[in-house]
């Protein structure tokens, strides 16, 4: 696995002007059971780096072009960028949408400051962008979440896709005995950090209390604050690990943002340095320290009054460093943990299950149970089957089975009890693969919940999804519908021949199967010469009244052209649909069939009509435009290029016994090696868990 961490631009990664961005990075990077598969990626002008694992991207700015945008730009075009697993994007938000047009696995996205103050997620609508293309939101306290979550429409896909993950140091031993009476403030030394109140405040208290000190760190080259006083050093910009060695000899620490602060790395260095620290109420402060001691106001009243008591109370003031010191747990190893975890749930998953010789799948379709064997003959069946045939413990659940059945008052369409019905199946059978078919009425909220716990998800659909065919707005809203969640996407049509991309897809054949496709028809003569069924009112039993279907315009026109075929049609022309076995044996009777689908002819796209005349050994007739040339030679199935080609070769294979016989003989032999079941399933399963393909998937380029 590799991790490429993209600091914002300018985020100066040295060892001598290091911000607190950067030295998280380069902290956690470093005890990482990671570390070695993790990239550092930033641009700044320093040459002393803080670790060896950081690139230093070149991006020249160009005329009215966005620095920000050339330096994403660059990284993109770095060689890692391809080999990267998880990109960790810090404090830009405003990265993603660019990022997102070309890299394509998987993105965290880490919050440092207050997300309603940054580009990319000031506005709700950017936000609500974010969480739907983000897989990962690491925010560095509670507070910062929050702020996340206000006027959002997604609270609880946040609070799922969202992490806190708190900024850490290292914790040490501390001799109490050789502390100093010392007062710091460190920081940036301006009005929104509290500086005037620690300056007004501090004055007051080396007035009374003559053997203490004050020590300030910081600068501020914007706004001009000095408070002398003959005990008050100012020691100006210090690097961090001066500071960190500084706070060892600190009594107290005083934080005093007004501004909300979104977490306080002084704070928290101060604590682990056992000093006592007194914070405002602000923003994350209050989760630095356990023990800290917080201000009930902002103002020199409050904070003279603190600093007094501690300083008249010894005893006090040396339980409260020790309790700082003690409480103290966000350390660079715990903190780290938390992210190596976060990283393993996206990533370790996939490699766990493709050592598992047997997967626990649960398996989400219209199984058909309420029509008592009708629709019995189906693909999610066939899959179904492919699945146990691979030795898989497969958990099936029946959809819209639970919808028709648990309709209420209470819940008049059935989804409350589906979803609640899908959760208590997934928390039973603890799955590590769900698979879904045409699972429509599968809420988002119920996949974010499988997804939050670490749960591959992947989908096929059948239906046709080629602008020019049925349905087409509808289909590609239904596919589309759960990418966010879905790891992989199968589909009866090839995907790069649609007009919209979908992520992680792939071309699924219509499965034929052992127990389902049982007939040789090659192998004896038939009454009839052509079979052709379609079907509309599946559910219903029967065609819908008005329902027209242009495939029986050019059936008829076929008919009329060809007198002396004997064709055997079904639904249309006043001939039911049918169904179960009484579609085998009407299928039995034929010695040629048409797979003709809907809409104008797509590159790899036919309904399970095709599964169904190859597998039981008909001499099957399809549209060249199809495509299935691809895996199918004019000796295994009839290609023809217009409906007089049809007719011609209909007639043809009417007469040559022989050679229709021979043809369709290898039709099945071809479908049920390459296009049967078992395979099919396989290659769901092993393309949802990336694992290179050992076997030979014929329809894979």
């Amino acid at each position: 696995m590799n991790i490429s961490i993209l600091l914002p631009y300018k985020e100066n990664y040295s060892k001598q002007m290091a911000g607190a961005v950067s030295l998280f990075v380069k902290d956690t990077s470093n005890v990482s059971c990671f570390k070695k598969n993790i990239t550092i990626f930033g641009s700044t002008n320093s040459r002393k780096f803080l670790s060896d694992n950081y690139e230093n991207l070149k991006s020249k700015k160009k005329f009215l072009q966005s620095a920000n945008k050339e330096y994403v730009k660059s990284f993109l075009k770095h060689p890692l960028c391809e080999k990267t697993d998880i990109l960790e994007i810090h404090n830009r938000p405003n990265y993603i949408k660019q990022i997102k047009e070309t890299y394509k696995n998987k993105i965290f996205l880490y919050f440092h400051n207050d997300p309603l103050s940054m580009n990319g997620s000031r506005t709700e609508s950017e936000r609500d962008y974010l969480i739907r293309n983000v897989d990962k939101i690491i925010f560095n306290s509670n507070w910062s979440r929050n702020r996340f979550f206000l006027k959002s429409s997604f609270k609880d896909l946040i609070i799922s896709k969202s992490e806190i993950c708190y900024q850490s140091t290292s914790k040490v031993s501390v001799n109490f005995r050789k502390k100093k009476n010392i007062i710091t403030f460190i920081g940036k030394l301006n009005s929104a950090k509290g500086f005037d109140i620690f300056g007004k405040t501090i004055i007051k208290i080396l007035d009374k209390y003559k053997d203490w000190k004050a020590y300030v760190i910081g600068d501020e080259p914007r706004e001009k604050m000095y408070f002398k006083h003959k005990n008050i050093v100012n020691l100006g910009f210090k690097n961090n690990q001066y500071i960190l060695n500084f706070l060892k000899s600190v009594r107290i620490s005083v934080v005093c943002s007004r501004w909300e602060e979104p977490f306080g790395r002084t704070s928290l260095e101060a604590a682990s340095r056992g000093s006592a620290v007194i914070i405002g109420n602000r923003g994350g402060l209050p989760e630095t320290s356990k023990s800290a001691i917080i201000l009930k106001s902002l103002d020199v009243k409050n904070l003279y009054k603190e600093i007094s008591f501690l300083i008249e109370n010894k005893n006090k003031l040396q339980k409260v460093q020790k309790s700082n010191l003690k409480d103290f747990f966000l350390t660079h190893s715990y903190v780290t943990n938390i992210l190596d975890n976060i990283r393993k749930k996206f990533i370790i998953n996939k490699v766990n299950l493709k050592n598992k010789k047997i997967l626990k799948i649960m398996h989400i379709t219209n199984f058909n149970y309420r029509f008592e064997g009708r629709l019995h003959y189906n693909t999610g069946r066939r899959l179904n089957n492919g699945f146990v045939r691979l030795g898989h413990n497969v958990l099936t659940v029946s959809d819209r089975d639970i919808l028709h059945n648990k309709k209420s008052i209470n819940d008049f369409g059935g989804t409350k009890s589906l979803q609640q019905s899908i959760i208590k199946n997934y928390n039973n059978f603890k799955p590590d693969l769900v698979i879904l078919g045409h699972a429509d009425n599968v809420s988002n909220d119920t996949l974010n919940y499988i997804k939050k716990n670490n749960t591959l998800i992947s989908q096929w659909f059948l239906d046709p999804l080629s602008r020019h065919g049925p349905d087409y707005s509808n289909n590609k809203n239904r596919v589309l519908d759960k990418a966010e969640f879905i790891d992989a996407t199968f589909l009866t049509t090839d995907p790069e021949s649609l007009d919209f991309n979908i992520e992680k897809s792939f071309y699924l054949p219509n499965p034929c199967d052992q127990s389902f496709e049982i007939l040789d028809n090659f192998s004896k003569n038939c009454d009839n010469d052509l079979f052709f069924a379609m079907s509309h009112g599946v559910h219903r039993g029967e065609l819908k009244k008005g329902k027209k279907d242009d495939r029986e315009i050019f059936i008829k026109k076929l008919i009329k052209l060809n007198q002396s075929i004997k064709f055997d049609i079904y639904g249309m022309l006043n001939s039911q649909p049918i169904w179960a076995d009484n579609f085998l044996n009407k299928v039995g009777n034929s010695s040629m069939g048409l797979n003709l689908s809907r809409g104008r002819p797509i590159k790899y796209y036919s309904s399970d009509r095709l599964a169904q005349l190859m597998g039981n050994g008909l001499l099957t007739f399809i549209d060249r435009k199809t495509k299935f040339n691809d895996f199918f030679s004019d000796k295994e199935i009839i290609f023809y290029n217009n409906i007089d080609d049809l007719s011609y070769k209909l007639n043809k294979y009417k007469k040559d016994k022989k050679q229709r016989k021979l043809i369709a003989k290898n039709g099945k032999k071809k479908y049920f090696k390459y296009f049967n079941s078992t395979l099919v399933s396989d290659y769901i399963i092993k393309q949802t868990l990336d694992i290179k393909n050992s076997k030979n998937f014929l329809w894979v380029k």
